[in-house]
């Protein structure tokens, strides 16, 4: 069955080119070679042929290219990539951004600013935070031009995570906190408030100022009424007392008493193990010095 799929593959193929090298007056040679490429391109795909698939999905592309149909060449490009994931992220990603550059060529926003968020996950995943900051950027640029609000959220926290994953905890801050109080009003977003704002906090306990964890943490009371009464709140506190005492024991005791009832996710909990290494070493410094 795979045997034979290829050999049907690379006979349309082999017909596509033929039609690429046709001339004269009534030659469509450009609608009937993309006609034959796509054949060709569900042939190696049935056959598990990644590589060929993808290669025949962009000289599909350059037919419709060819035809003035740059929707179409991006859809193309997109069938490449989803193929070389299977095989090279690396050719993955180079064909996403041409179909996300195709996209904004005939103003389909919408499209190019979800493809570029799929573009900052694989980043994401190859832990290339630095460009997948990038994209998720320029992807809520995207949906917030078209007005799709949750999913700008959800690639500006994104950003916010990056943020406070290299460290530029103001920057992480400013974003958690903006749409903290953005999302106050509305009803399918409002119960996300607590998480921004835990979010939030995590990254001023980052910053070790205890006068600005208390300032922040009247402010978020001023924002959300109903924020000091969650675990999320309560969890804050305790570890800025125990910043505040320089107590590491008393720290991780608030951590996983939290995390109990509440699982932390990966990158939060490499935040609060900053601020605890720090206390330790504080405590640490202590202990020679007596």
């Amino acid at each position: 069955m795979k045997d034979h799929q290829i050999v049907k593959g690379e006979e349309f193929e082999r017909k596509a080119e033929k039609k690429i090298s046709c001339w004269g007056l009534f030659c469509s040679k450009h609608e009937d070679a993309a006609d034959l490429y796509q054949k060709a391109a569900t042939s190696f795909k049935l056959a598990k042929s990644w590589d060929r698939a993808a290669m025949v999905n962009i000289k599909l592309a350059n037919c419709n290219l060819k035809l003035g149909i740059k929707h179409e060449a991006a859809r193309a490009y997109i069938d490449a990539a989803n193929c070389y994931k299977k095989t090279s992220p690396k050719k993955a990603l180079s064909c996403l951004d041409q179909a996300v550059n195709m996209f904004l060529e005939i103003s389909r926003l919408n499209m190019a600013a979800r493809y570029c968020k799929e573009i900052g996950e694989l980043y994401e995943q190859q832990k290339n935070f630095d460009q997948a900051l990038l994209y998720f950027e320029r992807s809520a640029d995207l949906f917030q031009a078209v007005e799709a609000t949750t999913s700008t959220y959800q690639c500006r926290l994104k950003v916010a995570q990056f943020y406070a994953q290299s460290g530029k905890y103001p920057q992480a801050i400013e974003i958690y906190e903006e749409i903290a109080r953005h999302s106050l009003n509305n009803n399918l977003l409002k119960y996300g408030v607590r998480g921004h704002l835990l979010n939030a906090g995590i990254c001023q306990l980052c910053k070790g100022e205890i006068v600005a964890i208390t300032n922040a943490l009247e402010k978020y009371q001023d924002m959300d009424p109903t924020f000091s009464r969650t675990r999320e709140y309560k969890l804050l506190v305790d570890l800025a007392a125990a910043v505040d005492q320089e107590d590491a024991a008393k720290f991780t005791a608030a951590v996983k008493e939290f995390d109990t009832i509440t699982r932390l996710e990966t990158w939060r909990t490499t935040l609060l193990l900053r601020v605890k290494e720090t206390l330790k070493a504080k405590e640490l410094e202590e202990d020679d010095l007596t």
